[in-house]
């Protein structure tokens, strides 16, 4: 009988007129510290099968197409101090995440109208803070390739890893690259249209391109601008232009380097387009509930057959970053009053807008759009308890004891697309103790970023080729 008045109670709550729509939430703790496969294998054993992919992808492919797979491990699992507790370990996550976002927009508020490219004693800024993304996987380097642990981020561009000999360098998981081993690395002569293409190209003595990358906690990488030989898996992209860095300071924390898959013009998906069609995707598993890795796919094979794609946008300032167009939220059912396109517009000076970024943990709203999904998501939970606010988090929950809450559906809708968020994906434990936040911040920058917790179970579709990118439900199977 309780049940039943539970179910009528629920209904029966007001919302701008409307019946809540709403769905299960399975309480689940934080995630607890795991451990990498053994590095002395090149890639790690559990692959999506190609079962899987001709179920869940789109098999319009060609002979020139070549679809690889590879698994995504998050930073977590990368030297983890032992006795390192599940709320340490988030403590450090939105750590990391406050600085990257920190780093991302002090980046767009330096875009200037009539931006020119500066000598190299400037910095180059890059999206990606500390130097750490979220997620990385196992790349072969040079010939014959020798293997390392590789971060992968949408928000950078150039592709760098850790060179001897070193003048200084951080410790990292693997052997440091050395390129006199590789019969494939080549340098890149001063002043030829490959080095131009580095937003501050330098010159050493010796007439090779310099490139220089700095981060927004003073981390950085100098080195030769070459060319090397990539191995994912078994698949060969040659002459893939990357910085080899001789001076590497910063937390780095354990991997050899980055593979930039944002969408400028020497990231690593632009570069390596007509070998894998311009196409990439990926799937980020929920770490709380699974302990399999997510995954990562290039080529025609990445484009799943149920996404829903939405169109890139351009910022005329800035080419590294994927710009969508954002035009409202629903919380139960019912669009929010107040959060609508005009709050996410991208102006003429490169201000504003909305990005996919997944390095970005918290999804992050312009203020104004966060306070109005904010208030719905609360005027549709007054059936819990509520919490204590953690972090920056401010719409937070007692969950303790329970086996399943309902709360309200969310819905992000973008441009020809509607994203129906798993409960999972916005509400979030912060502790072991059944403490949950809704995992949304407001920001006053003008930038919203949509970050990897609401990206969770979706395959990611990023088609450089038609300009979109994609969401497919339960897409890591």
């Amino acid at each position: 009988m309780a049940t039943i008045l539970s179910a009528i109670f629920l209904l029966l709550l007001p919302f701008s007129g409307h019946s809540l729509q709403y769905q299960t939430l399975i309480p689940n703790s934080l995630p607890h510290p795991t451990t990498l496969p053994p590095t002395d294998t090149p890639y790690t054993q559990t692959q999506i099968s190609s079962q899987n992919l001709n179920q869940n992808t789109n098999t319009n492919t060609n002979n020139n197409d070549n679809t690889i797979s590879l698994d995504l491990h998050h930073l977590d699992t990368l030297n983890t101090p032992t006795n390192t507790t599940p709320e340490t370990l988030f403590l450090h996550r939105l750590h990391r995440d406050f600085k990257r976002v920190k780093t991302i927009t002090s980046l767009i508020q330096q875009l200037k109208p009539n931006k020119t490219k500066t000598d190299f004693s400037s910095s180059v800024i890059s999206g990606l803070s500390q130097g750490s993304g979220e997620y990385f996987t196992r790349i072969g380097i040079g010939t014959p390739p020798r293997y390392a642990y590789m971060v992968l981020d949408t928000g950078s561009d150039v592709v760098w890893i850790q060179c001897s000999p070193c003048r200084r360098c951080y410790t990292q998981s693997d052997p440091i690259f050395d390129p006199a081993k590789s019969k494939s690395f080549s340098t890149i002569p001063c002043g030829t249209p490959l080095c131009n293409r580095l937003d501050s190209p330098g010159c050493n003595q010796r007439k090779k391109c310099m490139y220089q990358v700095s981060y927004g906690d003073g981390s950085f990488t100098v080195g030769e601008f070459s060319t090397e030989t990539l191995t994912f898996r078994k698949t060969k992209v040659n002459n893939v232009a990357f910085g080899c860095g001789h001076d590497n300071e910063g937390l780095f924390v354990g991997a050899a380097g980055l593979l930039g898959l944002g969408r400028g013009k020497l990231s690593f998906p632009n570069q390596a387009g007509r070998q894998f069609g311009s196409k990439f995707s990926y799937c980020l598993v929920d770490r709380s509930t699974s302990a399999k890795p997510s995954s990562l796919v290039f080529g025609n094979g990445a484009v799943s057959r149920v996404a829903r794609f939405t169109p890139l946008l351009n910022n005329p300032k800035l080419d590294t970053f994927y710009y969508v167009g954002l035009t409202g939220v629903s919380v139960g059912g019912a669009r929010v009053p107040g959060i609508s396109s005009s709050l996410f517009q991208l102006d003429s000076s490169g201000n504003g807008g909305v990005i996919i970024d997944s390095g970005t943990s918290v999804t992050r709203l312009t203020r104004p759009a966060y306070v109005a999904l904010r208030n719905a998501f609360l005027s549709g939970t007054s059936h819990l308890k509520r919490g204590p606010n953690f972090s920056l988090f401010d719409a937070c929950f007692d969950l303790s004891g329970k086996t399943e809450v309902k709360v309200p559906t969310v819905v992000m809708h973008f441009t020809g697309a509607d994203v129906s968020l798993p409960a999972s994906n916005y509400l979030i434990p912060v502790d072991s103790n059944g403490s949950f936040c809704l995992a949304f911040a407001g920001t006053t920058s003008g930038l919203s970023i949509i970050g990897n917790i609401q990206q969770q179970g979706f395959r990611v579709v990023y088609d450089l080729a038609g300009s979109r990118v994609g969401f497919a439900p339960k897409g890591c199977a």
